[in-house]
C-alpha cells in the first residue's frame, strides 16, 4: 500500500530542494535574497475505526482556490497559494514565503468507499474523510501463544 510513514524523507527532500534553489537563485541573480520555494504542502494520513484520514497544511488559501478529486482509484488534491506583491512600493530585502501551484496524488486502498469523500477546510488545514466500504473494516483478532 502506498500510504506508508515516509514524513521524513519528503520533508527532508523538500529542504533540500529549498536549499538547492536558494544557491541557484542567489548565484545567478544579485539583489534580494529570496528563500522561498515551491508550495509543497505537508500531509498526514492515517486511519480511524470508520474512516481514512487525509489532513494537509495549506495555510493562506482560500476553499476556492483548493481541488479535489478521485480518478481511477487515485486522490488528487491541487490548488494554487497565490502571493501579491506590489514590487514597485515594496523593495524587499528577504522571501521566505512559499507559494504557487502545487498538487498532491495519493492511491486509495480498495477498502475505502471513494464515492461518499468529505471534505473540510478549517484554520488552513484541509481534512479530507473517506469512509470504509462496509464490512471491509478491520478486524482484530487475537491469536493465543501456545
Amino acid at each position: 500500500m502506498l500510504l506508508e510513514r515516509r514524513e521524513d524523507f519528503f520533508r527532508s527532500f523538500r529542504e533540500l530542494q529549498r536549499e538547492i534553489d536558494r544557491i541557484f537563485d542567489d548565484f545567478f541573480r544579485m539583489g534580494p535574497r529570496e528563500t522561498g520555494g515551491r508550495f509543497v504542502p505537508d500531509v498526514d494520513i492515517y486511519e480511524t475505526e470508520n474512516d481514512l484520514v487525509i489532513e494537509l497544511d495549506v495555510p493562506g488559501l482560500k476553499k476556492d482556490d483548493i481541488k479535489i478529486s478521485v480518478q481511477d482509484g487515485i486522490l488528487v488534491i491541487s490548488g494554487e497559494k497565490k502571493i501579491e506583491r506590489d514590487e514597485k512600493k515594496k523593495n524587499y530585502m528577504i522571501v521566505e514565503r512559499c507559494f504557487g501551484k502545487f498538487e498532491r496524488a495519493f492511491n486509495l486502498p480498495d477498502y475505502v468507499d471513494a464515492e461518499k469523500i468529505k471534505a473540510k477546510y478549517e484554520n488552513g488545514v484541509l481534512m479530507i474523510n473517506i469512509p470504509k466500504k462496509e464490512g471491509k473494516k478491520k478486524k482484530v483478532i487475537d491469536v493465543k501463544i501456545e
